[in-house]
Formats: structure tokens, sequence, C-alpha cells
């Protein structure tokens, strides 16, 4: 990344009060870029959000990208540079619950973003954040490359693979030649501050907080873990390449981390358990669930050679930190000061 590119920037980022867009909003500010966030609500509590006083560094606005006018008028008012579109309902299990909410979050609200830009002149960039389940996942063991088709089994990963089509056709039919608009794929993330439900390492952080025992679905269910630093970093090169060359970068991406990192999920509790210490333990849980994939990882060899970003956290490396901040803040730490020594120590490496 090239920091002084972002010194000053205005960039519009929807979804910053969920787990990645807090990351991504602290990051920015970070490096002096001018951040308005865009989000209908705070999805947890507690959330990194408010724990790490994100409302208090850069300025935020209540808005639901299901409605048009809302996102629109947000995106008007603030003439961006730089729009990363994160907003999503982020959830497998969730989406059986309730599809609707769903597809109109994940398909329509990618569209309203991107309907908007058609009118916003001031904006030379878009990252649309999608999904590694974006993907017609046959789990056959080989890595994902951007140009498999689309799919998805549950309505979660179907509406991702619905975004990216809305999206590349807004880019083909609208927007080539005035925004460079790129899609972004990435893995299962770890970190701390996330404390949605139904994911590995904030179940794993309540369990440690009320001394019970992890309750796991799927303990042979292969994923490609990586800190959330990772795919961020991705994005940020991603939407400066997108800037500096345009429409030569405008199509997907995958941000995953290197292929010995695809782990079980019985694998990646047995290392948090030795992490953690010695209260801490999981156990099978039993009961029937929807279906889940049990196997999807990526191929970032693009990535890699034509926008020299890397995974700079080996997975042991990833849980160490994500471990270390969930027991920093059980203990007492500000959640603010926690992410900004993770940024800057991710910023350092090599």
């Amino acid at each position: 990344m090239n920091a002084a590119f972002w010194r000053g920037k205005r960039v519009f980022l929807t979804g910053d009060t969920g787990f990645k867009g807090a990351w991504l909003a602290l990051w920015l500010d970070s490096l002096g870029a001018r951040v308005l966030g865009f989000s209908k609500d705070v999805p947890t509590r507690p959330s990194l959000f408010e724990a790490a006083r994100v409302g208090e560094q850069v300025q935020h606005e209540i808005g639901d990208v299901r409605d048009f006018r809302a996102v629109n008028d947000s995106i008007r008012r603030f003439a961006p540079d730089i729009v990363f579109h994160l907003a999503a309902q982020a959830l497998v299990r969730y989406s059986y619950a309730q599809p609707l909410e769903t597809y109109a979050t994940n398909v329509m609200g990618t569209a309203h973003v991107l309907e908007a830009l058609r009118e916003a002149p001031s904006v030379r960039a878009a990252v649309i954040v999608t999904s590694d389940k974006c993907y017609e996942n046959l789990e056959t063991g080989r890595a994902y490359v951007e140009t498999d088709a689309m799919g998805g089994h549950d309505p979660y990963s179907s509406s991702k693979g619905a975004a990216e089509l809305v999206a590349a056709a807004f880019r083909r039919s609208f927007l080539s030649g005035k925004t460079s608009i790129a899609t972004a794929r990435a893995g299962n993330v770890i970190g701390g501050g996330d404390w949605s439900a139904d994911r590995l390492l904030p179940d794993a952080y309540r369990a440690a907080e009320s001394k019970k025992p992890v309750l796991i679905r799927n303990p042979t269910a292969v994923r490609p873990w990586q800190h959330v630093l990772e795919p961020l970093s991705g994005y940020l090169v991603l939407a400066e390449r997108l800037v500096e060359a345009g429409v030569s970068f405008a199509e997907g991406w995958n941000f995953g981390p290197p292929e010995g990192d695809a782990r079980s999920v019985g694998e990646i509790m047995d290392r948090v358990a030795s992490l953690w210490g010695a209260d801490f333990r999981w156990e099978l849980d039993k009961a029937s669930h929807p279906h889940e994939a049990r196997l999807l990882s990526l191929d970032c060899s693009k990535a890699i050679k034509m926008l020299g970003w890397k995974p700079r956290l080996e997975l042991e490396t990833a849980l160490e930190w994500t471990v270390a901040w969930y027991k920093g803040f059980l203990s007492g730490s500000d959640a603010r000061t926690l992410s900004l020594d993770q940024i800057a120590r991710y910023d350092a490496i090599a």
C-alpha cells in the first residue's frame, strides 16, 4: 500500500458498523483518509464499532442500503473519491431463516450502491466486497479462480454470486470509462472484535467468557482462514490500482491465505484451546443443522501476480493475534488501542 495515496482521500464506506467495516474504518482513518460510514445499525452487542469508538474517529451516517434514495443522497452529498461496499447480511444460517432480507440486502443493496455511482461524478473507483461463497462450490478440492462460475447452495451464498453478476452488469453497461468497479472475494476472516452469531472465533470468545464449552457443528469442514487485516489490505491495494490504472483492474479478485492455511474447524479449535488456556474446551454439537459447505478454498495467484499483494500473516500468527485481542479485551484493555496496535504491527511487516 501507498500510505500517501490515502491522505485526504474522501472514502464512502458502507457497513462501517460491521466487523470488517469497523477495522477498515480505523485503518483508513489512520492513513489520513476522510471517511463517511453508512450503516443501518450496530449489528451486535458488543461490537467493535462501539468498543473501539469508531464513530468518534470517522463521520457516520445511519442508513440502509435497501433504501436507494438514502444511499444516493448520502453519496451525492459527500462526493467521495472511492467507495467500499461492505454492508451485507453476512450469515449463512441466518439466510435460511430470512432469505428475502438476505437477497434484498446483498443483491438489491449492491444494485442501489452501483446505481448511485451512475450519478456520482466524483467517484473514481469502487470495491464491491462479496465472499468466497459466491462460487458454485462443487467441493472437488480444487481452489477456485476468479473465472469460475458463480452459484451457491444456500440463500447467502447465492446472493453473493448474484451480487457479483450485478456488479459485472453495471460495470459493462453503465460505468465503463467512468468509474472503475472491482469485486473482492475473501475467505473466512478471523480477528478481534467479531461478535457475530454462528462464527467460530466469536463463539470461542463467548464460551471462554462464560466458562462453557464451544459447541462445534462441523469439525471436519475445511476453510481458508485468514486474519481480517489480510483481505482489507487487498481491498486497499485494489482501490489504489483502480484509481491509478483504471479499467485494467476492474474485475473480480480473490484474497485468501496460502493454500496450506486451509484447515479444518477441529484443527483451528484445538489450536485456539491451546492458546486460550486451561478452562477452554470444545464439544461436537449433535443437533440437526442446515447444509453448509464442507470444503472451500481460493486461488489468489492473480492478486499476488497482478496487484503485488500477498498474505503477510501465517495462520499461527493470525490465531495468536486474534486470541490475544480477545484476551486483552476481556482483561479490560481498550479496543481501539488493541486494534490500532495490530494495524501498526501489520503495516510494519515487509
